[in-house]
């Protein structure tokens, strides 16, 4: 990665590693290519224009948290999520596809885009191009690539296989170092995300949010992702100036996860007219 990175990103690396080789031997870089372009095509991201949306996330466990879900059909419960967070109102859905600190699964991912009109974005640990096309193979319209585990080589490289398979990328940042090397990828198809969450400690700090959102490209749609968890988070997100928010445990702990997805889209947009009267 040729950076200082945390404990946890640097075990998730390897481990995305061992599963990038693990396709690549199994596959191969032709195989999984022909599978995605011949995969449904990745749908767009079709922003409101009513000023905030929200990226509603579906993931079974936290290592913040612990498991989220105990039903013994979790694939079930991938497509319950989905299905109502689409008709929520949510932008698009992100689904975890780590296996081994969030019990996550490209089947999951695969049953998920399948199920909705909605995009739906590969939320792993990325760390080779491969594993791009193989996210789009199974489906998804999008892609995490986290700015701290690789170079910048590396970014332009895995954004612009994204950008080829008409597929968004969510670039995402802790610091403004992580920013300054983000900038290389700055164009059509992209996302900024904010990330709060401390990866040494697991801890949400939301004053990242704030340090940075003034440093953001105004050209982009920024993303504030971890921390929010009430209409109060998102309204003060759009307060800020982010386009977007992404949110997971507030809405696989919600007893209503649909109407808790309305009621944070609708608490942002709030917040946004009120700051434009």
């Amino acid at each position: 990665m040729g950076r200082t990175v945390s404990d946890f990103l640097f075990t998730m690396a390897e481990s995305s590693r061992r599963r990038a080789e693990a396709a690549r031997s199994r596959f191969g870089v032709t195989v999984l290519s022909s599978r995605a372009w011949c995969a449904r095509p990745a749908q767009p991201l079709d922003l409101s224009p009513d000023g905030f949306d929200l990226i509603a996330e579906v993931k079974l466990t936290s290592p913040a948290d612990g498991p989220l879900v105990t039903d013994s059909d979790p694939q079930g419960v991938v497509v319950k999520l989905t299905q109502s967070y689409a008709k929520a109102g949510a932008v698009a859905v992100s689904v975890l596809t780590e296996p081994t600190r969030f019990d996550g699964h490209l089947e999951h991912l695969e049953a998920a885009a399948s199920s909705v009109g909605v995009p739906v974005l590969c939320k792993d640990f990325l760390v080779d191009p491969i594993q791009v096309i193989q996210a789009r193979a199974a489906g998804a319209s999008g892609v995490l690539l986290i700015a701290k585990m690789m170079d910048s080589l590396l970014l332009q490289e895995m954004t612009a296989i994204a950008n080829e398979f008409g597929m968004f990328a969510l670039v995402e940042i802790f610091d403004e170092r992580d920013l300054e090397l983000a900038s290389v990828v700055f164009g059509a198809g992209v996302l900024i995300g904010v990330n709060s969450r401390n990866l040494t400690t697991l801890e949400v700090d939301s004053t990242c949010l704030t340090a940075l959102a003034p440093l953001l490209p105004k050209h982009l749609p920024a993303v504030a992702e971890s921390g929010v968890r009430t209409p109060e988070d998102a309204a003060a997100a759009a307060r800020l100036g982010y386009r977007l928010a992404l949110v997971g445990t507030a809405l696989v702990t919600s007893s209503e996860p649909g109407v808790t997805t309305g009621t944070l889209i609708a608490a942002g947009r709030n917040a946004m007219r009120a700051g434009l009267m």
